[in-house]
């Protein structure tokens, strides 16, 4: 385990997939990240590569060669090397192996970096193409975060305020979390607010994903005084997931840069929709942010 800390906070992050495994406001007393639970949901924080979501068959082709692929990548269950570590910033990185490149046949350099800045913690996905052509993919973040953030309040107390108003649109979800092709206008109340309520999420779709929606949202309650602002600069799409049903006590939160790959299709990655390209030897930066009060 790593520890960052600074005067505001204490984060805690595991080298397996790089995960958060604490954020914890040190003047609030809070613990912002959902703990795990195996009733709703063991994950805390996965960080999602090459991939995210599902993909028709659990399969997907290159150049005509297929290749297995299960939920999410395989980032979030592979161990990272610790390449930096300070009081409030560390590097974790991940290179392709023998057992990557049976199911990811690409060369690459994959890093999550995280920083303190006050109350403010960046995550940043930094991917290099150490392959001799192009190589594609998909990254995003997966937070889970306690709801609610007090005692006194319940989940549907909250609501999650973005930044500018806005028209967003809902994407579609086959019943297996699939993309079915549509997207259907998502009204906002005021055009920002989002209430929350545990039957949003029990309906065909246990998610609410938006397409054209501003790059920033609060959670928060107007009974409470504890709240956090999640900003995604660098991701296209914002989603929102709870384990349905059960009246699960957190909300994830997850800047996405692309989408799970389309009802009935196996994805030819090279021709996939919104995947990232990179040339040999170039960079990506993919970042997200959390700040907590």
């Amino acid at each position: 385990m790593i520890t960052l800390e600074n005067e505001r906070l204490r984060v805690v992050i595991a080298n397996q997939g790089g995960e958060l495994q604490s954020i914890y406001g040190k003047q609030t007393g809070t613990e912002y990240l959902w703990q795990g639970g195996a009733a709703y949901w063991s994950g805390r924080a996965p960080n999602l590569f090459p991939f995210v979501g599902r993909l028709f068959e659990k399969r997907y082709t290159v150049d005509g060669l297929s290749y297995p692929m299960g939920i999410h990548g395989f980032a979030a269950q592979t161990e990272l090397e610790t390449e930096e570590a300070g009081p409030a910033s560390c590097v974790l990185l991940l290179r392709d192996s023998d057992a990557t490149r049976a199911v990811y046949p690409y060369r690459f350099e994959y890093r999550v970096r995280y920083t303190l800045d006050g109350s403010v913690l960046r995550t940043g996905y930094e991917v290099t193409n150490l392959s001799p052509g192009l190589m594609y993919f998909c990254l995003g973040g997966h937070p889970g975060f306690n709801v609610p953030l007090e005692k006194g309040l319940s989940f549907d107390d909250y609501q999650l305020a973005f930044s500018e108003p806005s028209e967003p649109r809902l994407i579609g979800f086959s019943e297996g979390g699939l993309t079915d092709g549509s997207r259907s206008p998502f009204p906002l109340l005021n055009g920002t607010v989002l209430p929350l309520r545990q039957a949003l999420f029990d309906g065909d779709s246990d998610s609410v994903f938006l397409a054209d929606a501003p790059r920033g949202v609060t959670l928060s309650s107007p009974k409470g005084s504890r709240g956090l602002r999640v900003t995604w600069p660098d991701m296209r799409y914002i989603g929102f997931w709870h384990t349905p049903r059960l009246n699960a006590p957190y909300l994830c939160i997850e800047p996405w840069s692309a989408l799970p790959g389309r009802e009935g299709v196996v994805e030819e990655l090279s021709s996939m929709p919104e995947r990232t390209v990179l040339a040999p030897g170039e960079t990506s930066v993919h970042t997200w942010t959390v700040e907590v009060w």
